[in-house]
């Protein structure tokens, strides 16, 4: 989830973000009671996304969840400070019990970089330099280091510590090959966010990233890829589809806006729910059957539904839910042994 804010098309009022985030947490409750095996939430610093920072809805979702994975999706590593980021996420991890992640990444958005007093200019170069210090912190207790946009660090320590499984960092990619290739190399896992086009054609970065994974040497046996795609589930094909296109078109119109897109049509999102499209919107069966798709076409580990877009109502949401945890998921299983 990114913690879309429902805005009413007629008025433009925007939803109550306290109303949405007590939404958010009963909707985690209801992932971990079906058996959903990862719950992550996005960072946004603005008016129409109610979460600013994820590790604090993790932490609230720790303590009334018991076996859900928790992450970001994703923390803007880029304006944050690597030693805090490391701090939280290792609170949520020892809350939960060893069920925090922090999947870092540029993000989508540009807010965070003037609001926390950086330059876009910098933009590769902050994600880059901030990654190796949050596996360095990661990796050693006791940190000398040091940077171009941050002060040094001699001989610090970074407390508290994550429990001893760790606390896993995956990486973030939308589309680019810099990015694909620096996470094979350090042996990171990876994320794809599949949210536009044909997903064939990022066929060659899922194909770049495992190679570079190999070529670095690292344990194949660890290797792990992800695809973030647009999704949401009903028991009737057309008419989840027809309920749910006002306010996935409506989303993308608002974000669209403000990057020059043109006016979201209906046939986009009719082909982007073919077999041959980027949505995963339908009944289970068709569900059931792209998820599967996916996987072999990606060779993936982990498969992750966005469900949020536009911020459908909590109800259908909590439906939505139920039905991924107890019909899509289990077989998708199944037909995955």
């Amino acid at each position: 989830m990114f913690g879309d804010l429902q805005i009413n098309a007629q008025t433009g009022k925007i939803q109550s973000t306290q109303q949405r985030l007590q939404e958010i947490l009963e909707e985690i409750k209801l992932m971990d009671q079906v058996g959903v095996d990862f719950f992550g939430i996005g960072e946004h610093h603005r008016s129409d996304y109610a979460v600013a920072s994820p590790q604090i809805i993790l932490a609230a979702a720790a303590g009334i969840t018991k076996n859900i994975k928790l992450g970001s999706a994703v923390s803007v590593l880029s304006s944050a400070d690597p030693v805090k980021l490391y701090q939280d996420f290792a609170t949520v991890d020892l809350l939960s019990n060893g069920r925090a992640e922090i999947m870092a990444g540029r993000g989508s958005f540009i807010e965070s970089f003037p609001l926390f007093g950086y330059d876009l200019k910098d933009y590769s170069s902050l994600f880059e330099e901030k990654l190796d210090l949050l596996l360095k912190i990661k990796n050693t207790e006791t940190i000398n280091w040091t940077g171009k946009h941050r002060a040094s660090l001699i001989n610090q320590q970074v407390f508290p510590r994550a429990t001893e499984q760790g606390l896993p960092v995956w990486i973030a990619v939308g589309g680019t090959t810099e990015s694909a290739i620096r996470a094979g190399k350090l042996g990171l896992p990876v994320m794809f966010a599949i949210i536009g086009g044909s997903p064939v054609n990022f066929k060659p970065l899922f194909e770049i990233y495992k190679q570079a994974y190999q070529d670095n040497g690292h344990d194949m046996d660890k290797f792990q890829v992800g695809v973030h795609i647009h999704a949401f589930f009903g028991q009737h094909a057309k008419e989840i589809a027809d309920w749910y296109y006002p306010f996935y078109s409506e989303q993308m119109n608002r974000i669209g806006a403000s990057r020059g897109w043109p006016t979201y049509q209906r046939s986009q999102y009719d082909y982007g729910r073919s077999k041959h499209g980027h949505l995963i919107i339908g009944d289970v069966e068709q569900s059931v059957e792209k998820i599967l798709q996916f996987k072999e076409d990606f060779g993936l580990t982990r498969f992750s539904a966005h469900m949020d877009v536009g911020s459908p109502d909590h109800a259908q949401m909590m439906k939505a839910i139920e039905i991924y945890g107890n019909e899509i998921i289990p077989k998708v299983k199944a037909y995955s042994k």
